[in-house]
């Protein structure tokens, strides 16, 4: 039985991400923003797991609460084995574009806040020598597009940050894992036309972030294909790339 903190619970891929582990009995503790939605999900979680379901409401922009948050975690747990970070906003790229302080809340909210959490949780874990790290990142952090660059660009740190958190505590019992999903449907990308072959379902990245787990992988495209994809983008000379409307 695995004891698991989800921070931003009420996200769709975190919630899904919750339900297939309950199918194995695992025991939860969920942090969001949303009381009413934490709850629903905390009742069915107990349902599917057979496992009490402990959750807090809390806003993640600042980083104080962080290092309490995790207490309060591990003593209702007792203990974390997995971690997943899956909060976070899509800001509006033309308001950002036009406000310094819309620019870095956007930031704060997606980068600084997962990095500080990644930071407090990896080193509990390697202390204790055992522990799962996950965060959900994005492709959109692989390359700066005009179209989203200042989310790219929180997405970009949290990735590279990780890749040196995975770096630092390789071999000491310590899995680190990026999830880069590519076009989810889910209620942050609503107002976003979601039809065609590119766009998953929530429980399709989530079925991924679970084998993720149990194959022990590192950085992981959702779905597969994404790797492909941003292969490709990666390579397009710069002055190419200026030209195309991404």
């Amino acid at each position: 039985m695995r004891n698991i903190l989800i921070i931003g619970a009420t996200s769709a891929i975190a919630a899904a991400t919750a339900r297939r582990f309950a199918a194995a009995g695992a025991r939860f503790y969920l942090v969001g923003r949303h009381a009413d939605r934490l709850a629903a999900i905390a009742r069915d979680l107990e349902i599917r797991s057979g496992q009490p379901v402990a959750f807090e409401r809390l806003d993640l922009d600042l980083l104080d609460p962080h290092p309490a948050l995790l207490e309060r975690a591990e003593q209702a747990l007792g203990g974390i084995d997995i971690a997943l970070i899956a909060h976070g906003v899509l800001p509006d790229q033309n308001t950002c574009q036009q406000s310094v302080a819309a620019t870095l809340a956007a930031i704060q909210t997606n980068a600084l806040s997962v990095i500080s959490l990644a930071t407090l949780l990896a080193n509990r874990f390697e202390q204790r020598g055992r522990g799962v790290l996950i965060a959900i990142g994005s492709v959109a952090g692989d390359r700066g597009r005009q179209s989203n660059y200042v989310y790219g660009a929180a997405k970009g740190m949290v990735a590279l940050f990780l890749q040196g958190l995975r770096n630092r505590l390789s071999g000491k019992g310590i899995q680190v894992i990026t999830i880069k999903p590519g076009f989810v449907d889910t209620p942050m990308t609503a107002a976003f036309d979601q039809k065609g072959l590119l766009w998953a379902k929530p429980d399709a990245i989530a079925a991924g972030i679970v084998t993720a787990v149990e194959r022990g992988r590192d950085e992981v495209y959702l779905p597969w294909f994404w790797r492909w994809i941003m292969l490709i983008i990666l390579h397009i000379p710069e002055w190419l790339f200026k030209r195309l409307k991404l």
